[in-house]
């Protein structure tokens, strides 16, 4: 029960009404109760003089009883039930502000399936826990020792057998509480990794179409389909054998209470009436009985579920220690005796002692082969990496001492990937805009970011113009049109520092040209840093800097730079002019 203490806050939250939820369980299983003493009282009249009246009274009170106990039956599930949703609800939207707030290298390291399973399938098994598992079980234990207390009161002798096999069903959930807690954990570790096939493949879908890999991937798909449904057999089993136990032990209480109750009653020691009802409190422990097992499951699959979410709210949230009150303006960055690392442990330095000043509103072009750590040095920036060792500095000040928010708003960001929602494009132009207080004149920036980024005119040719819905991640425009999307969501923000991670890969060099060209004007006064496998994209660049294996090899204008043939810089310009000379020549 442990794993549940982390929910504290939300019972103590919703305190009132799980008492008052309680209190009408309570009061359900005392009104329920009357019924069959009322029985024992009418068939014990029937030997002196039970008139139509008087059984018509009976029958009428019987009536009143299950309307009275239907009522609050009614109330309990309402609230109880009730009181589990609103906590699942507010639990959910932790679980997801939480993960909103972890760094980067959090979901690097975590498949998007598993992390989808664990806030799904694994929360509801955690409400199922919190809402009709406690409801039950506080019905079973309420009502277990009414009814004992009941049977004891109308024959001690006979109670005491009716009730001796129930042990034998508490030793078996005892036994098999952990055994089901183990599978449990096993069946959502294999949920996660079916979860995480179906999203890769389905993000993947034309990667898979491409290369005929249809078969291979249901293949796939039905060897974890098989495993799931292997692990969740051995939980149908557990529960299999706690049915057909739970009617045997009531089975054997009905022999015991048949032969001893009947002997009672031809000896004069017991009434028809005490029998009747002795039996009646003796079938109402039978769902509650039955309950308990099915409530030891819920807990048990419930605590594995909460263990499973714990792993990721025990993540450590990205710190956010920042109290500046006023937020740097002007975008001078400077990076001091840099060092960053994927790994904890046994480091290998991505990026290595990094000493880099770029004056605010100038621009800094950064090339280098792939895997030079061109990427990973911008991500420090907006800190969706943190740094290991050295500092990043923002006019002077440390960045991790400003605050996440204040930081990212100064920054512009274009990835590769020039990741789209399923949105209107409309929607993920302004999707960083709306961020912003001042949201005067939007439409006029919408237009202007869409100019700069000379995505304009081809959204013009689209059914819808701005409003023309795209499908995931943007896949009913091209590579290109992504890119340029991504780059007038990031130029509306209006920001002081502009980060391009290769963002005109996907477009052609007269298209790029154009772009540079519209940018210059938006680029005056800002800071740029601009990633580029193409030389002609940086080399009017105020500085150039050249990675390799994390470190800064080269540096300077773009005049420099070429002085030194035996440069990666120069050679790889000679190389690309070589290539542009060619294209020309073919054309």
């Amino acid at each position: 029960m442990k794993n549940f203490l982390r929910l504290k806050k939300y019972f103590y939250q919703y305190r009132k009404s799980i008492l008052a939820g309680v209190m009408c369980l309570v009061l359900t299983n005392l009104v329920s109760l009357t019924a069959p003493w009322v029985l024992k009282t009418a068939i014990d009249q029937l030997r002196q003089s039970l008139t139509h009246k008087r059984l018509f009274y009976y029958a009428a009170l019987i009536l009143g009883i299950s309307i009275v106990q239907g009522i609050f039956r009614y109330l309990t599930r309402q609230i109880l039930i009730g009181a589990s949703r609103h906590i699942e609800y507010h639990f959910r939207n932790d679980i997801t502000l939480h993960l909103q707030k972890l760094p980067w290298s959090f979901f690097i390291k975590h498949k998007t399936g598993d992390i989808l399973a664990r806030t799904t399938e694994d929360l509801n098994a955690v409400r199922m826990a919190i809402g009709p598992g406690i409801m039950h079980f506080s019905h079973t234990i309420v009502l277990f020792f009414v009814v004992a207390g009941l049977l004891f009161y109308i024959n001690p002798v006979l109670a005491f057998w009716a009730l001796l096999p129930l042990p034998v069903f508490s030793l078996y959930i005892k036994k098999n509480t952990k055994r089901v807690y183990q599978s449990f954990m096993s069946v959502q570790q294999k949920l996660s990794a079916l979860t995480s096939h179906v999203q890769e493949n389905f993000s993947g879908i034309r990667i898979i179409q491409a290369y005929q890999r249809e078969e291979a991937s249901i293949e796939t798909f039905q060897k974890l389909g098989r495993e799931y449904i292997q692990g969740n057999m051995e939980l149908a089993r557990y529960w299999g054998l706690l049915l057909p136990l739970m009617m045997l032990i009531y089975g054997l209480g009905q022999i015991i209470v048949l032969m001893l109750g009947g002997r009672q009653i031809i000896l004069g020691q017991l009434s028809l009436g005490e029998f009747v009802a002795f039996n009646a409190y003796l079938a109402m422990l039978l769902f509650p009985m039955m309950a308990l097992g099915w409530v030891m499951n819920l807990f048990q699959r419930g605590a594995a579920a909460m263990e499973r979410i714990s792993l990721i709210l025990d993540e450590p949230e990205q710190e956010n220690r920042g109290q500046l009150s006023e937020t740097p303006a002007k975008g001078e960055i400077e990076f001091r005796h840099l060092h960053f690392s994927y790994e904890t442990q046994n480091k290998k330095w991505a990026l290595k002692n990094i000493n880099l000043k770029i004056p605010a509103g100038t621009t800094l072009g950064i090339v280098g082969a792939v895997g030079a750590g061109k990427t990973t040095l911008v991500n420090l920036l907006p800190r969706l990496l943190e740094i290991s060792q050295g500092q990043i500095l923002i006019d002077n000040q440390e960045i991790r001492n400003i605050p996440l928010k204040a930081l990212r708003s100064l920054i512009g960001y274009v990835p590769q990937e020039g990741f789209l929602f399923s949105a209107s494009i409309k929607e993920n132009i302004l999707y960083g805009f709306e961020c912003l207080i001042d949201k005067c004149n939007e439409e006029e920036k919408i237009i202007e970011a869409a100019q700069i980024s000379q995505i304009w005119e081809e959204i013009h040719t689209l059914p819808e113009r701005f409003e023309t819905k795209l499908g995931e991640r943007g896949i009913t425009l091209s590579g290109g049109q992504r890119q340029r999307t991504a780059l007038a969501r990031a130029l509306i923000r209006d920001p002081k520092i502009l980060i391009l991670d290769d963002s005109f890969a996907s477009v052609d060099t007269y298209t790029e040209r154009k772009i540079l060209q519209h940018l210059k004007p938006f680029m005056a006064g800002r800071t740029c840093l601009i990633i580029s496998h193409r030389i002609s994209t940086v080399m009017d660049a105020d500085r150039i800097i050249v990675l390799d294996e994390g470190e800064i090899v080269q540096q300077g204008r773009h005049e420099d730079l070429i002085r030194n043939p035996d440069g990666f810089y120069a050679k790889t310009y000679a190389k690309q002019l070589l290539l542009d000379e060619i294209t020309r020549g073919n054309k």
